[in-house]
């Protein structure tokens, strides 16, 4: 089979690629337009999950679905102050480029990240039992530590807080992996290609922390 036919009998999980590291790029921009295209990607990404029986990654789609839309009301209200502090009732208005989100980036803070871990170990013995009882999957352990850490480090983003990107390192390196093992190609470039972007978006946030 040569290049265009493979292309063409997987042109849904390329078109998934293409878009998701298009997501990447305006996240390290923290531009607001990544939540629509987070959500065409997760759209593309539930059909292609789900034809490789990774379930628990094909529910974290939906759930990304769902936090793509509150990710885009919460970047879009931020703290009311565009970044050189004037007034902008509520509206999406910056200094100079009006695709960027109005809420800045903060650090982590303990109480916070006392509660996401917490929220992590839970959902991860739960879909880890789901998965291991009622579903055919052939991973479910590192399915489920794929899915529990990325849905913490998804909120975390829809929040801006800058420590999602370590979250994000260990997901897509673990993920990279793991989708080798399924025969997911473009998946795996995808993934290899988010974790090396994260090191970048780590050092661009870097800048922008606010407190």
């Amino acid at each position: 089979m040569n290049i265009s036919d493979w292309i063409s009998n997987n042109y849904i999980e390329v078109f998934g690629a293409i878009t998701g590291i298009i997501y990447v790029f305006l996240e390290i921009r923290q531009t607001i337009w990544l939540w629509p295209v987070g959500i065409v990607t997760s759209a593309v990404y539930i059909w292609v999950f789900f034809t490789g029986k990774l379930y628990a990654d094909m529910s974290l789609q939906v759930y990304y679905l769902v936090i793509s839309l509150l990710g885009w009301i919460w970047w879009a209200r931020g703290a009311g102050q565009t970044k050189t502090g004037e007034e902008n009732e509520g509206k999406v208005v910056t200094s100079g480029d009006p695709e960027v989100s109005l809420l800045q980036v903060t650090r982590l803070k303990r109480r916070t990240g006392v509660i996401l871990a917490a929220v992590f170990l839970m959902l991860f013995a739960v879909i880890w039992l789901i998965l291991s009882h009622f579903t055919d999957s052939p991973v479910p352990v590192w399915d489920s530590f794929i899915t529990s850490l990325s849905v913490v480090a998804t909120w975390m983003l829809a929040k801006k807080i800058f420590e999602h990107w370590f979250l994000w390192i260990v997901v897509n390196f673990v993920s990279a992996v793991l989708f080798l093992t399924r025969g997911l190609y473009p998946t795996v470039i995808l993934y290899t290609v988010y974790a090396v972007m994260s090191f970048t978006g780590l050092a661009a946030w870097r800048k922008t922390i606010c407190n």
